[in-house]
C-alpha cells in the first residue's frame, strides 16, 4: 500500500463491512483520575441489556477495535478505553495490573453501570486479555464473562526477570511528518497482515504532532516499567473463552500447552485457523463471529 497524507484515500479499497462500521459514530469520553486523564469510546445501543468492556494490547489503543466494536451483539453497549499511558490516556511514572484494573473500574464506575445492573463481560486482545483475565479473577462477582485473544497465560512459576519484551527499547523518535512516521508502523510481535486498510487505519491513530514533530502516542516508559504478574494464578469463576491464532507463535509452545490443561475445567479454546498473534487484524470476521456465538450462548444461561 502507498502511504499518503489522507487516510481515506489509502483505505479506499478496504471491504464494504470495514467502511461501514469505522463510519459509526461512538461516544467520546475522557475525565481526569487520581492518577492521571483517562479516555474511551462507548457505542450505545438503544435497548441494550448489558455491556461489553473491550481491552487493547500493549502500545495499541481504542480505536483498534472501530473494526470491530459495531459488529458485535446490538444487545449490549459497547466500551473501548485507552489503557493508562496509551491512546489518549495520560502517560504514568510506572505501570502495573493492579492500575490498570482501577483505570476500568472507574470508566465501568463513571457510566453508572454496575448501579443499572447491568452485567458486563470482558474482551481484551493480549496485554488486554492479560487485563481481562486478571480483572475477571480479582473481582469475580462484577463480571459474567471473559475472552482472552491470543494471551500468553504463563504459569505462577514462570521467571519474568528472564522475560524479553518484544517492545521498543529505544527512547521516542520524533518525526518531520506523518507520512514518515506512519511509514515506520510496525506490529509487535512483529507478523505480516494482508488486511492493509486495517493497519493503516489504527496507524493513523497511533500518531499525533506536537511541536518537536511527529510521535507515537504510547508511552516508551511502559515496556519497560510495567510490571508483570509474577507468582500469580488466573482463576476463573465465570465462563472464559481462549481464543487463539492458528499461525500464531504460541500455538504450538509450551504456554498454549499450559493453558489447555490448567483451564480445562474453567475455559474454552477455540483456534481462528488463519489469524496470527493480531487475531482482531487478520481474521476480524471470525473473530466477530466467535465472539458474538459465545456471549449469546452465556446471555442464555444467565
Amino acid at each position: 500500500m502507498e502511504i499518503t497524507d489522507s487516510l481515506s484515500n489509502d483505505i479506499i479499497d478496504a471491504p464494504d463491512w470495514f467502511h461501514s462500521a469505522i463510519s459509526q459514530g461512538s461516544r467520546k469520553e475522557n475525565f481526569n483520575h487520581p492518577l492521571g486523564k483517562l479516555t474511551y469510546q462507548v457505542w450505545d445501543r438503544k435497548d441494550a441489556q448489558d455491556i461489553i468492556l473491550l481491552i487493547h494490547g500493549t502500545g495499541a489503543h481504542k480505536k483498534w477495535w472501530d473494526p470491530i466494536a459495531p459488529l458485535l451483539n446490538n444487545k449490549f453497549s459497547i466500551i473501548a478505553p485507552d489503557l493508562p499511558g496509551m491512546g489518549e490516556s495520560a502517560h504514568r511514572n510506572a505501570y502495573n495490573f493492579e492500575e490498570f484494573s482501577d483505570a476500568l473500574i472507574a470508566i465501568i464506575n463513571k457510566e453508572k453501570i454496575v448501579s443499572n445492573y447491568q452485567k458486563i463481560y470482558l474482551v481484551g486482545h493480549s496485554l488486554g486479555g492479560h487485563v481481562a483475565g486478571f480483572m475477571a479473577s480479582e473481582s469475580p462477582n462484577l463480571f459474567h464473562g471473559v475472552i482472552m485473544i491470543d494471551s500468553p497465560i504463563r504459569p505462577p512459576t514462570y521467571d519474568y526477570d528472564k522475560h524479553q519484551s518484544t517492545g521498543p527499547l529505544r527512547r521516542i523518535k520524533y518525526y518531520p511528518d506523518k507520512v514518515s512516521i506512519i511509514e515506520r508502523f510496525r506490529l509487535m510481535p512483529p507478523q505480516d497482515c494482508e488486511n492493509s486498510w486495517y493497519l493503516r487505519y489504527i496507524a493513523e491513530h497511533s500518531v499525533f504532532d506536537i511541536e518537536e514533530g511527529w510521535r507515537w502516542r504510547f508511552d516508551d516508559k511502559l515496556f519497560a516499567t510495567l510490571r508483570r504478574l509474577h507468582n500469580y494464578e488466573f482463576k476463573f469463576q465465570c465462563p472464559a473463552l481462549f481464543i487463539a491464532g492458528g499461525k500464531s507463535l504460541l500455538l504450538e509452545s509450551k504456554i498454549m500447552k499450559y493453558i489447555r490443561e490448567a483451564f480445562k475445567d474453567s475455559m474454552t479454546v477455540e483456534v481462528i485457523e488463519d489469524a496470527a498473534h493480531h487475531v482482531p487484524l487478520d481474521s476480524p470476521l471470525e473473530l466477530v463471529s466467535l465472539i458474538n456465538n459465545y456471549l449469546q450462548q452465556w446471555e442464555e444461561k444467565k
